[in-house]
């Protein structure tokens, strides 16, 4: 079976919290199947039905955590995106489908639900009642605007194969999102998106794309507006319509390096600031993602740890690597502090308990943040970055530790900008110690733009003789291709040549296997 589990950490919710918080439950109650293609209205109307003009799905259509009979579609209400929406102060009602066919002709699902200004005029539906393993096409209607259709898809209950694209680190100024078109092309059942969806920087005359806004969104207002400049790229938007999505967050969607309630730099923003830019900042990111009620942010806080199990061929922990971590160590002593947490003490026994008694022959955690050493100091001693798990290295050794229990753990991870494929070390400090996993740091779709190859190399090669779990490392921008199978999970590097136009054929840098029964990774 595949299921969506509510770990038991910080922000869990129960149903009737999601009754309160007016989040529809789709299908429970409609008939199987309703022929025909015309948009039927199944429930009582509850808002005002006045219309509003203009083209309302600026912003297209989404959808994201499938399950076996269920999926969440997405949209949201914006005739003037870059300009708070522009939708009145009142509910809205829309009007959805789920179709077996793309011309709407075997309608199964359908209902109306309230777009509400609270939550920025957005429209998540849990589609439930669906068929395991079956093709999907949805819409949205409201008054006489018609979004575009999308495709998604349940999961099968024990699946054989899974094809996963994993993304990160889309910086709106560095570049174009091309790696999408590619992506596109290459059909994954599910694109997981380890987080900087959006950056928070202020707009830059000199960039490829600039920011909208005259400085980093703040409020409400400006993280609504800058979610809906992200949304207006192209390809972003067909991959969004094009396949479901499992998502998590990472620091840009906030502020740079932020660590729970601490900000980068609290000398210039205190603490009741900044919880309120979380607060805001939360709001957005769930008006604008196609998740489930447990979501729903209650102040600065918000849920996205989450289990998914694709039958007996994989489970996939969903981790939160932001909200529950200790503040960033600033010394080596520090990084070492067993004291500092990244996971919190109950995502991490959550964490634990879901790979001790899974029962996938593929354990996969998805971090936002690189889990292996990286030495950045050539030559005797050590140097880390602080912000990943370098910078936690108590609880990461406790972990790498249970990997050795663990039935063929992989970790899925961004925030680089480069691609970095390891081994995982039971213990880094010791050269001869057991290889435990495999970790894929998955380049970037734009951010960074187009690195300099020479610059690159003159900067990473010293470092390989004292990271020899390295196996690549590489500076393009792109995504990772992952084929999960019974025998083993074959990966590809897929790169484009360049972010610096709206198109550009992209091509398999590498290719990569992991062997069922066999830690670690090799280049084929």
């Amino acid at each position: 079976m595949f299921s969506a589990a509510m770990p038991h950490c910080e922000g869990n919710m129960t149903m009737s919290e999601f009754a309160r918080r007016r989040f529809l439950i789709a299908g429970a109650a409609a008939a199987s199947v309703v022929t025909g293609s015309q948009f039927l209205t199944v429930q009582e109307a509850r808002a005002d039905d006045r219309p509003v003009s203009g083209d309302l799905f600026t912003l297209g259509v989404a959808s994201g955590d499938p399950l076996t009979t269920a999926v969440v579609i997405w949209t949201r209400l914006a005739p003037d995106p870059l300009h708070g929406g522009g939708m009145p102060d009142r509910a809205i009602e829309v009007q959805w489908q789920v179709a077996q066919d793309e011309r709407f002709r075997k309608v199964v699902r359908q209902g109306t639900a309230l777009a509400e200004p609270s939550l920025g005029h957005s429209v998540h539906v849990d589609v439930r009642g669906l068929e395991p393993g079956r093709e999907y096409w949805y819409r949205f209607r409201s008054g006489a605007s018609y979004s575009p259709a999308g495709r998604t898809h349940t999961t099968p209950r024990d699946p054989s194969k899974l094809r996963v694209a994993l993304a990160s680190c889309q910086n709106w100024q560095n570049g174009y999102f091309t790696p999408y078109a590619d992506m596109l092309a290459q059909d994954p059942d599910i694109v997981l998106f380890v987080g900087d969806y959006i950056y928070e920087s202020a707009p830059s005359a000199a960039s490829v794309r600039v920011h909208e806004g005259t400085g980093e969104p703040l409020d409400l207002a400006g993280y609504r507006n800058r979610y809906a400049q992200y949304r207006s790229d192209p390809d972003l938007r067909a991959m969004h319509a094009a396949a479901p999505w499992i998502v998590t967050f990472d620091d840009h969607e906030v502020d740079n390096d932020y660590a729970g309630e601490v900000p980068q730099d609290p000398d210039k923003q205190t603490h009741d600031a900044f919880v309120s830019r979380l607060t805001a900042a939360y709001r957005a990111y769930y008006e604008h993602m196609p998740v489930r009620a447990a979501a729903i942010p209650d102040g600065p806080h918000i849920q996205l740890c989450r289990r998914f199990d694709f039958g007996r061929l994989a489970r996939l922990n969903v981790l939160d690597t932001r909200q529950f971590r200790s503040d960033q160590a600033t010394t080596q002593q520090g990084a070492q502090d067993p004291s500092l947490t990244m996971l919190g003490a109950s995502q991490k026994a959550w964490l634990l308990d879901g790979l001790s008694q899974s029962p996938a022959r593929w354990n996969v955690m998805a971090s936002q943040i690189m889990m292996a050493e990286t030495d950045l100091l050539a030559g005797p001693g050590k140097e880390w970055y602080y912000d990943a798990w370098d910078g936690y290295q108590s609880e990461r050794n406790e972990l790498l530790t249970r990997f050795s229990q663990v039935r063929n753990p992989v970790v899925l991870s961004g925030d680089r900008h480069l691609t970095m494929i390891s081994d995982l070390k039971a213990d880094f400090a010791d050269p001869a110690s057991a290889v435990v996993g495999a970790e894929f740091v998955g380049t970037s779709i734009s951010s960074g733009g187009d690195q300099d190859a020479a610059a690159f190399n003159a900067e990473w090669d010293p470092r390989r003789a004292d990271n020899p779990h390295w196996k690549v490392i590489d500076h393009h921008r792109g995504y990772h291709l992952f084929d999960i199978g019974e025998r083993g999970i074959d990966a590809q590097v897929r790169v484009a040549g360049t972010v610096l136009q709206p198109q550009s054929a992209s091509t398999t840098l590498a290719t990569l296997r992991v062997d069922s029964g066999r830690p670690g990774v090799h280049v084929v």
